[in-house]
């Protein structure tokens, strides 16, 4: 098919999934049926900015398919928001300056609350402008706290990582319990939203099974009460094992894991070591022997345990976004959208950015059992199936996977440099 008229351009925003990649190489498969050249931002919006421009035309549609199973960000993301129109008026000038050179006409931007809103404002330059442009957010985050969407891609492999590896790991207390460790923390990424902590509580099923306690974001953390369930289970149970969000607050609001390193590019609290600190905690406390665990980029890069649902959903939000944007949907972002739990069925359908961007979906209070520390039937009929079955990438002789880094070539500049 002969190259339409125009140019496709793509960007990823914060931190990447498991999947992230086979949205992209969704985008790149679905783009070429419609004769589009695709271009993508080197590192996200800032590439954009720079002008570094990754031509995906070169790429062999067999690269392009082993993209998909490989893990981490292919064309890089960033951390990187811009602000108001009016505050940053220069930098979105500038953005429409680049896509003017490069005849771009139609913008995927790949993430989360936050690459919504800046769609949303691409979208509206554009128009004030008069320039000819769609912009069409494209959903993915591993915290699984954009509004609107039933999920995000990302999430349900982070979620199966997550229930596999408590679940492994309290086997292993289990063995040790009776002369080793008491008590065991696992930390789960989460700043505002539980979700990936709820996860967690798949790893069980029963009032004995792990883990025993989930510590949710949504809940105030006191301290005495946590105490009193890790002595309660321990001596129930033989062992505790204990899932910590990272965001956890105490009741005045502070984090309890304020890492002290400030805010990152999103205006974010830097956070971490949430499970070291309650490991200590206990250990002074109680006097039981603990371990602890930060899985931390582990959680988004076990692309060899992804749930094959969530792989499934990343790539029909990026075909989709491609087919929404050649159709002129403009400031809309493909969802996923639930249409029965058990058996699992599901669609994708385009709502407003506007509805999305900057909105967080936090976990509902009926997803969170009475006593704070565990999720209910209604959390586990919606986490399951996003992390049912398999889609283990291909393996080589070495008995590593598979994975491909494809070498990226940019496209000539046309413009001066920007300082950004």
């Amino acid at each position: 098919m002969p190259m339409a008229a125009g140019t496709l351009l793509y960007a990823q925003s914060g931190g990447v999934t498991a999947v992230i990649n086979a949205t992209a190489a969704a985008v790149i498969e679905r783009a070429r049926r419609h004769g589009l050249r695709v271009l993508a931002g080197r590192n996200g919006i800032l590439g954009v900015l720079r002008e570094e421009l990754i031509d995906t035309t070169p790429l062999p549609a067999s690269t392009v398919k082993r993209l998909g199973q490989t893990p981490g960000g292919a064309f890089g993301s960033c951390r990187f928001k811009l602000g108001s129109l009016e505050a940053d008026r220069a930098r979105y000038e500038r953005l429409i300056e680049v896509l003017r050179a490069h005849d771009v006409r139609w913008f995927l931007y790949n993430g989360g609350n936050d690459s919504a809103d800046t769609a949303l404002k691409v979208s509206r330059i554009a128009e004030e402008f008069g320039y000819p442009l769609t912009c069409v957010g494209v959903p993915k985050t591993v915290d699984n706290d954009l509004a609107v969407t039933d999920t995000c891609p990302g999430f349900g492999s982070a979620a199966k990582y997550t229930a596999v590896s408590v679940r492994e790991a309290a086997l292993d207390v289990a063995a040790m319990a009776e002369t080793s460790t008491k008590v065991f923390v696992y930390e789960a990424m989460g700043r505002h939203a539980g979700w990936l902590a709820a996860a967690a509580g798949l790893a069980g099923e029963g009032a004995d099974d792990a883990p025993h306690i989930i510590l949710f974001p949504e809940r105030a953390f006191d301290e005495a009460a946590f105490f009193a369930k890790v002595r309660e289970t321990v001596e129930r149970v033989g062992y505790c094992v204990v899932v910590a969000s990272e965001g956890i607050r105490t009741a005045d609001g502070a984090f309890v894991a304020d890492a002290g390193g400030g805010k990152d590019a999103f205006g974010h609290t830097q956070l971490g070591g949430v499970a070291s600190y309650l490991a200590g905690r206990v250990k002074d406390a109680l006097g039981y022997k603990v371990h602890w665990t930060l899985p931390d980029y582990l959680q988004r890069s076990a692309r060899h345990l992804a749930s094959a649902t969530d792989l499934e959903q990343a790539v029909a939000v990026g075909h989709a976004a491609v087919d929404y944007a050649v159709k002129g949907r403009n400031a809309v972002m493909p969802v996923i959208v639930r249409k029965n739990d058990r058996p699992y069925r599901w669609t994708v359908e385009p709502a407003p950015l506007a509805d999305i961007a900057n909105h967080e979906r936090t976990m509902p209070d009926d997803f969170i059992r009475e006593d704070g520390y565990g999720i209910t039937e209604a959390a586990r009929r919606y986490l399951q199936p996003l992390i049912r079955a398999e889609a283990p990438p291909r393996y080589g002789r070495d008995g590593l996977p598979r994975y491909v880094q494809p070498r990226l070539a940019t496209v000539p500049t046309r413009l001066p440099p920007f300082e950004v």
